[in-house]
C-alpha cells in the first residue's frame, strides 16, 4: 500500500475547525437554553423549527459569551419528529447554522 501524496492529503490542522459554540441546557424540557459557550459575540441568532412542533422565542441581534437564547418547543415527540437549526454570524462575518435534536 503506498503513503498519500502530501500534496493532496486533506489538512488535519486544528486551528482551521471552528468548533460549535452552542450548548444546548434540557434541563428543564420544554424549555431549553440555547447558551454561548465560545469567547465571541454571536450576532443574528435565529432558530427555526423542522417536523412536527411549535417553536416560541424571543429572536435576538446578538448573543454574548456566557449567555444564553431561552425557547419552548411543544410538540408530541420532540425527540422523534423535530429538530431545530440555529443560524449565526461570528464577528468575521462568516454565517454559520448548526442541527439540534430533541
Amino acid at each position: 500500500m503506498s503513503k498519500p501524496d502530501p500534496a493532496i492529503a486533506p489538512s488535519h490542522d486544528p486551528a482551521l475547525a471552528y468548533r460549535v459554540p452552542w450548548r444546548v441546557d434540557r434541563s428543564h424540557d420544554p424549555w431549553f437554553s440555547l447558551v454561548n459557550e465560545s469567547d465571541e459575540p454571536l450576532n443574528g441568532v435565529h432558530l427555526t423549527l423542522s417536523g412536527d412542533g411549535r417553536l416560541m422565542w424571543r429572536p435576538l441581534l446578538s448573543v454574548p459569551p456566557g449567555e444564553s437564547v431561552s425557547f419552548v418547543v411543544h410538540a408530541d415527540d420532540p425527540a422523534r419528529n423535530t429538530i431545530a437549526c440555529v443560524r449565526w454570524f461570528r464577528p468575521d462575518g462568516g454565517e454559520y447554522l448548526w442541527r439540534v435534536s430533541f
